[in-house]
């Protein structure tokens, strides 16, 4: 029998948490997939160390996912789809209780794991982790495998998590889109995923955040032309250039280096994130520096932008604080510190507004106070790292699952998900399993 534990991260965008368990009859072994956080329940964003609160604060909060339903398990595994805050934020909180497991992902993922545990201030996480190639199959118990298989999303080296089991394949896509014209060169491994179709899968658990909509997610060559449309047009004559996007999206930041090389600007990264992200991206070969820089201490930053402000001209500012969230520096000069910014400044958004109330209130008060002080601003210029209908309905083409969860989303993308899914030939009740938190859904 497999068991699909559906933690957390199927009532809500945020802190997903699943768990694959397969039974002999005997025994069961049990690999967990991803241990993220919810941001926007601690109100916090990127530059902050999250690894700095308590665990039972987080817990009231309903930061973290709740993995009591695990406890007594045999868990032989931990792995993670990608480094997005909410599937890796709370690893150092909920590794520990499961001392000595390994933990496995892509090299930027574990890295970017590492430094969150690194920062861990109240327990200690002596969990093994390893780097896990694309394709590599690892034996992590007497019954079960796993297998990275590369996807594409708004951060490198995402992939889908295959837990090989004794009935069949169990597939958890994580985030994803098909994106054939990604300019990091990463492209979806269509060939694998089809090998894997006629091998048989016996269970897809597959992400639902944008299944509502009718469309193919566009590329994110489509948000470099945006981009490169307003940035390189023959008019440009703005004095101040700030953009603002996820410190994760190494793509996007890559693009935005390029820009400013072909203005004759110089790329300045303000954050702790940016630092971290592009740090380790440049420490694997993920992103091309070269005319950029990036600060993270408090002095460090107020010096670059006292530098930046007697000659605006010569920089682009990249900056955290998209969501308007607060204590991000975008944040932080709209509320007049840090920076003079004023009419002179151009603001892009090169980021969505994440779909919850806060953020979107945190956004409009945010962009009321540029507003006030005389701020263009340029929003849109960015596409979705998550797939549409189409992508969703390619894969299960693809996979042919003899059954499905759909997974990371609200309640209403769950039932959007089984709804494509009964377009395709499934049946809710049947082989397609709408789930809430903290509940277990059993396959025979």
């Amino acid at each position: 029998m497999i068991r699909v534990y559906t933690i957390s991260g199927y009532e809500e965008v945020g802190k997903n948490m699943t768990a694959v368990g397969y039974s002999d009859g005997r025994k069961e072994e049990v690999v967990i997939i991803d241990m993220g956080i919810r941001l926007d329940r601690v109100l916090i964003h990127e530059d902050v160390n999250i690894q700095q609160f308590p665990t039972k604060e987080l817990q009231r909060l309903g930061a973290i996912p709740d993995d009591s339903i695990l406890r007594n398990k045999k868990v032989v595994a931990i792995t993670f789809t990608h480094g997005h805050l909410d599937h890796i934020g709370a690893v150092g909180k909920i590794a520990p209780h499961y001392p000595d497991v390994p933990i496995y992902g892509t090299p930027y993922t574990i890295k970017l794991a590492k430094s969150e545990v690194k920062s861990e201030q109240y327990f200690e996480v002596k969990n093994p982790m390893y780097e896990t190639e694309f394709g590599e199959i690892v034996q992590v118990s007497e019954n079960l495998a796993i297998e990275f298989v590369r996807t594409t999303h708004s951060i490198p080296q995402a992939a889908m998590v295959v837990v090989h089991t004794p009935e069949g394949a169990v597939v958890h896509t994580g985030d994803f889109k098909f994106d054939n014209n990604n300019p990091l060169g990463e492209r979806p491994d269509y060939k694998r995923l089809k090998e894997l179709g006629k091998e048989g899968v016996k269970v897809l658990i597959a992400e639902s955040t944008r299944v509502a909509e009718p469309t193919k997610t566009p590329s994110e060559a489509v948000a470099q032309m945006l981009l490169e449309d307003f940035f390189l047009y023959e008019g440009m004559d703005e004095k101040g250039l700030i953009a603002t996007t996820f410190a994760s999206h190494i793509a996007r930041l890559q693009e935005l280096i390029w820009i400013a090389n072909k203005m004759g600007r110089q790329a300045v990264f303000v954050g702790r994130s940016l630092a971290k992200y592009t740090g380790i991206a440049k420490q694997l070969g993920l992103i091309k520096m070269k005319g950029a820089r990036a600060v993270r201490s408090p002095n460090a930053i107020k010096k670059v932008l006292a530098e930046v402000s007697g000659a605006r001209e010569d920089y682009l500012l990249v900056v955290t604080g998209h969501q308007g969230e607060p204590g991000a520096v975008l944040t932080r000069m709209a509320n007049g510190e840090l920076y003079d910014i004023g009419k002179q400044d151009t603001v892009v958004f090169s980021a969505g507004t994440i779909p919850n109330p806060l953020n979107r209130a945190q956004r409009y008060v945010l962009e009321t106070k540029l507003k006030m002080k005389g701020v263009r601003m340029i929003k849109d210029l960015h596409v979705s790292g998550h797939a549409s209908r189409e992508d969703h309905r390619y894969l299960l083409r693809m996979l042919n699952p003899e059954n499905i969860v759909p997974a990371h989303g609200e309640f209403r993308m769950l039932t959007h998900y089984a709804e494509l899914a009964e377009e395709e030939g499934y049946l809710i009740g049947r082989d397609v399993f709408v789930s809430r938190n903290g509940y277990t859904v059993e396959i025979e």
